[in-house]
């Protein structure tokens, strides 16, 4: 489902009745801060899970426990 021209126009129209012109740009940057920390977070949680395979060999989890 893609959002046409009007569905935009309308939606850009309420942001700015409900939040106000001067609040939307501060809005706009805490969202993208917030996907910026999310993002970070996992990478994080990759790292973390690379790290132990490759403490079993760089096999996943599953695999190591079919082999024991």
């Amino acid at each position: 489902m893609a959002l046409g021209t009007p569905e935009i126009v309308i939606l850009v129209g309420l942001a700015i009745f409900l939040f106000g012109a001067k609040k939307i740009p501060e809005l706009a940057r805490n969202v993208g801060r917030a996907k910026g920390e999310f993002q970070k977070g996992l990478k994080e949680v990759s790292e973390v899970a690379t790290m132990d395979d490759m403490d079993r060999g760089g096999m996943t989890e599953s695999v190591a426990s079919e082999q024991e």
